[in-house]
């Protein structure tokens, strides 16, 4: 029987937590942008980059476990910055900016995960990547096709798959869990068993020259492999879903990062030595090409077998499946936080509804879902590095500089919390790591805009809300 004043329930475990965050964590991401980050850094010293965006994750994810212990409610940074820096002051203004730039940022992470999946399906249906219609909507391409109609589809049936009870959506999330880390196994698994040691080292002259090249190149390549292992708080933004939060939040996070980061950096290494780099850096250049790196890994590795074409194939579905786990984790997340906001007087009221009879934000989850859907007729490729400038703007610096408050150095003394070993060194290299990744790239003024553009717009919205308020 429905309830009259249905809440969110803890429903999840720690090994659905963890799944969760590593479904997030993967998706497509990796294996398209291994290219990008070879080209950023000019050969195989890449691996650098993912050893060091691990480190990176690593000292993130002791923020956010911090955080997440202290306040273990839905929305995660929503509500982080909301009790920091004063619920009633700042804190409330700071939270509603991280809540409206979601409006942009996660449609466009979910409708990426949406495009990927479509692209690499499209690799049994070629024909689906041919536009039925084209346009442009301020500058911006709209592309109807074949693609596009699989792309919609990954979001509704990621849809369908969370409109159950969050217990059901832990045990669909263990299940993806293990499909997308058997992915990750089996590429290491054929890279390494074809392994060219000559390919994978062999290094061109000055390539840890430490110049302003390889500096401009380590963040480039840092940039993308942050990109490909930010998720790894997708728990905390299920603080109020899950089991035993002081216990559940840290193992899940912490501990979705060591894998993941183990497994990027094998895949890596793995993946160098049978595609040679050169080759890599030729397919950055070749969208359609470099989308299906995996497949031409495979395919090298087992050129001397009939069968090389059909365990490409494997690969290939593989790979869809992770990019469609990765849907179904950013929607878990993602739609925890304008709940969150409506549930504080923050957002419309309606946002903050929860289902009578399933105890989920049903609206928000729809909500986001039906915008991504839209997004799906736009290619997200080009605006990847100003997501990652948003969030970094609204998100992970404020939080990292948060954790060092006075007001949070009193509630991390509290019993039964995480408190981050050597504290304040990982905060303090995740504040660094993070304001390098802004500094050193070229076109950084060009994206900061967009996020001085987010926060002006946001800032507008919530005074005339404030103000409309006031006067009811």
């Amino acid at each position: 029987m429905a309830e009259k004043n249905p809440q969110l329930v803890r429903g999840l475990s720690t090994a659905a937590a963890t799944s969760a965050n590593i479904i997030d964590m993967v998706g497509v991401g990796p294996f398209i942008t291994l290219p990008l980050i070879v080209t950023a850094m000019g050969g195989p010293q890449a691996m650098l980059g993912w050893i060091l965006g691990a480190v990176l994750s690593l000292c993130d994810g002791c923020v956010w476990s911090e955080l997440g212990t202290a306040y273990p409610e839905a929305g995660g940074s929503y509500a982080y910055l909301k009790h920091i820096y004063g619920k009633n002051g700042a804190g409330k203004v700071f939270a509603f900016l991280y809540a409206w730039q979601l409006l942009l940022s996660a449609p466009l992470s979910i409708a990426s995960g949406c495009i990927g999946f479509a692209q690499y399906v499209s690799w049994f249906v070629p024909s689906a990547s041919k536009p039925i219609v084209s346009s442009h909507l301020f500058h911006a391409p709209i592309i109807f096709s074949g693609q596009t109609l699989i792309a919609m589809s990954a979001c509704a049936i990621a849809l369908v798959a969370l409109y159950r009870p969050v217990a059901h959506v832990g045990r669909i999330a263990r299940v993806t869990g293990i499909v997308v880390v058997a992915t990750l196994v089996a590429v290491i698994l054929v890279g390494f068993t074809h392994f060219s040691p000559r390919l994978a080292f062999s290094f061109p002259a000055g390539a840890f020259h430490l110049d302003a090249a390889f500096f401009y190149g380590l963040g480039a390549g840092l940039l993308v492999s942050a990109y490909d292992y930010w998720g790894y708080y997708n728990a905390c933004f299920l603080g109020a879903e899950v089991e035993k939060p002081e216990k559940t939040i840290p193992r899940a996070v912490l501990g979705s990062i060591v894998i993941v980061g183990t497994l990027y950096v094998l895949m890596n290494i793995s993946v160098l030595g049978v595609l040679p780099w050169q080759s890599m850096m030729a397919l950055t250049h070749d969208a359609a090409a470099r989308q299906y790196t995996m497949a031409a890994f495979v395919q090298m590795a087992f050129a001397s077998h009939p069968w090389a074409h059909a365990a490409a194939s494997v690969v290939v579905v593989l790979i869809a499946t992770a990019s469609l786990a990765s849907v179904f984790g950013l929607l878990l997340g993602y739609s925890r936080i304008p709940f969150a906001a409506a549930q504080d007087g923050n957002f419309p009221g309606v946002f903050g509804r929860v289902h009578p009879r399933f105890h989920i934000p049903a609206i928000s989850l729809f909500t986001l879902g039906g915008i991504a859907m839209l997004l799906c007729l736009l290619r997200l490729q080009e605006v990847i590095a100003s997501l990652v400038i948003i969030r970094i703007v609204f998100q992970f610096l404020m939080q990292g500089i948060a954790v060092m408050t006075p007001k949070h150095r009193a509630e991390r003394q509290k019993q039964g919390r995480f408190r981050m070993p050597l504290y304040p060194l990982p905060a303090l290299v995740a504040l660094g790591g993070f304001i390098f990744i802004l500094f050193s790239r070229q076109n950084f003024a060009a994206e900061l805009k967009l996020a001085g553009i987010v926060a002006v717009s946001g800032l507008m919205v919530y005074f005339v809300r404030s103000r409309i308020a006031t006067r009811v």
